[in-house]
């Protein structure tokens, strides 16, 4: 996945290296350009000097070639900005802003922006919002035969209920997060917009579970 992240305070600089430990291509963008310096020769991102709202510093960010972008400057207002930019002009797939004042996260929403506030967990909630939208193996159990993996909930399936992804002894979701919270879902528990799937599958049935999520 190839993500610009606009912004490099603690939270935009710890979000370019966690993305790019899990071997995404990141291009970030900072007016300061100490702040850029300050990731070293070794950064294996792109840098790119301005401000996240100027069209040719986007332009020069590659912005129409991207998947996601990642707003966490200190400005909710210039977050929403670069936001509306990035999904309403350049048709971004996915995008986050980070927001201080939460009571704006419905508007965000409505427009289809992602919303992320404080640092340690916006971090890794930023991850999740851009790259859990495929299956996302977290984790084999006893001799590799069955599979943990997470999703974030495919829209067609939002309003449907946990036993619609449900087979018998092959496929069960075993948790699910939702607004920072994780629970034990019951087969009829509806399932919502953004939620978090962790889904115990045989690896023999994987093919299966992709088609009820219809990722094939």
């Amino acid at each position: 996945m190839k993500v610009i992240v606009v912004g490099l305070g603690k939270m935009g600089i710890g979000l370019s290296h966690n993305l790019i430990k899990k071997g995404h291509q990141v291009t970030v963008i900072d007016s300061n350009p100490e702040v850029l310096d300050s990731l070293g020769s070794d950064f294996e991102g792109i840098k790119v000097l301005g401000f996240g709202f100027d069209r040719d510093v986007l332009s020069k960010a590659r912005i129409d070639k991207v998947d996601a972008v990642v707003s966490c400057t200190e400005s909710d207002e210039i977050n929403a900005v670069i936001a509306r930019i990035a999904r309403t002009i350049y048709r971004v797939p996915h995008v986050v802003a980070r927001l201080y004042d939460t009571k704006k996260a419905e508007i965000y929403h409505r427009l289809g922006i992602q919303t992320i506030s404080t640092t340690s967990w916006g971090i890794e909630r930023a991850t999740q919002f851009l790259t859990y939208h495929q299956l996302d193996s977290v984790y084999d159990i006893g001799n590799g035969t069955v599979n943990l993996v997470r999703i974030e909930v495919p829209s067609l399936l939002v309003g449907h209920q946990v036993n619609e992804i449900t087979v018998l002894g092959e496929i069960q979701i075993v948790s699910i997060s939702r607004n920072n919270k994780t629970f034990l879902p019951t087969l009829g528990t509806i399932l919502e917009a953004e939620d978090i799937l962790y889904i115990s599958v045989i690896v023999a049935a994987t093919d299966k579970l992709k088609a009820m999520l219809d990722l094939v």
